[in-house]
Formats: C-alpha cells, sequence, structure tokens
C-alpha cells in the first residue's frame, strides 16, 4: 500500500488544530467558572492570583445601575467585597449557562442573595461579559437585563 508523502503529518496537523481550538474553547470557559466560584466566595487573592490581571475592571450590575461605576484593581476588588458585606447578608451568583466568544466570555443567570438589614430575598437575573487579555480576564461587565447583557457581548436573543 502506498501513502502519500507528509499525509499522516497533515492528518496529526488536522487533529492537532482541533483538539486546540477545544482547548481554547474550555479555557474560557474555565476560567469563567472558576471566576464565578471565586466571586461566590468572595476570594480576591485566587481572583488575582491565577484569573484577572492587576488592572481588572469590575463593573457590577447594581453599582452600573445606580451610577455607572465600577472598581479596579485589587484595591477595587477588596471595596466591593466589603461593600457587598455590609449591605447583604448574602449575594451568590447561580451561573446557568456559560458561553466561549473568543476574546471574551459570557455567563448567564441569576443574583440570589439577601438584604442585610431588611432580609429582604432578592433574585435577578443577570448577563456578565468577561473580557480577556491572554488567559486572564481585565473586564467583567454585569448586565441586570439579560438583552443589554446580550447586545454587549456582540449577540441577541
Amino acid at each position: 500500500m502506498s501513502r502519500m508523502p507528509g499525509s499522516a503529518s497533515i492528518a496529526t496537523a488536522a487533529s492537532w488544530l482541533r483538539d486546540t481550538r477545544v482547548e481554547m474553547s474550555r479555557d474560557k470557559v474555565d476560567v469563567a467558572k472558576r471566576v464565578v466560584d471565586a466571586y461566590n466566595r468572595r476570594d480576591v487573592d485566587g481572583l488575582f492570583a491565577e484569573l484577572a490581571t492587576p488592572d481588572f475592571e469590575w463593573y457590577p450590575g447594581i453599582v452600573r445601575a445606580l451610577d455607572g461605576g465600577g472598581y479596579c484593581g485589587r484595591e477595587g476588588a477588596e471595596q466591593f467585597a466589603a461593600d457587598t458585606s455590609e449591605n447583604w447578608a448574602e449575594l451568590q451568583i447561580i451561573a446557568e449557562e456559560f458561553r466561549d466568544l473568543g476574546d471574551r466570555a459570557l455567563v448567564l443567570g441569576r443574583l440570589k442573595g439577601r438584604g442585610k438589614g431588611s432580609g429582604v430575598p432578592v433574585e435577578q437575573p443577570f448577563a456578565t461579559v468577561l473580557d480577556f487579555r491572554g488567559d486572564r480576564i481585565c473586564r467583567s461587565r454585569v448586565f441586570l437585563d439579560r438583552a443589554e447583557g446580550l447586545r454587549a457581548a456582540g449577540l441577541s436573543e
């Protein structure tokens, strides 16, 4: 049986490219899942050690809705954690869907919490767009309106 020169290397290269695309896709989703976990644990150390750039910008949905502001860097993330514990008895992300968008990831789900002073339970749909620089997130934008979050990610319902 005769073989065409280089056919094995072409097949190997094609297999490597196919596997690499799958692996890259999984990596962004994996990072997004780990970011959600770090958020729910208020793990600022883990966020900056493994997942976020030093100049990471975080625009939480509630803050964006109130004044359009956000938090920057480690100091900002620590301030967000302090602000959250001051106002919320509990506040968690319930992630329901992750999408790899190339240099971004999209997280869809619900914010679930209970006010610290009032004890009132809150549940709110959300969308988060995570922008990447290399394999780390450099910006997170949370939208309390799913359609707005999808538009920000360049998608539609």
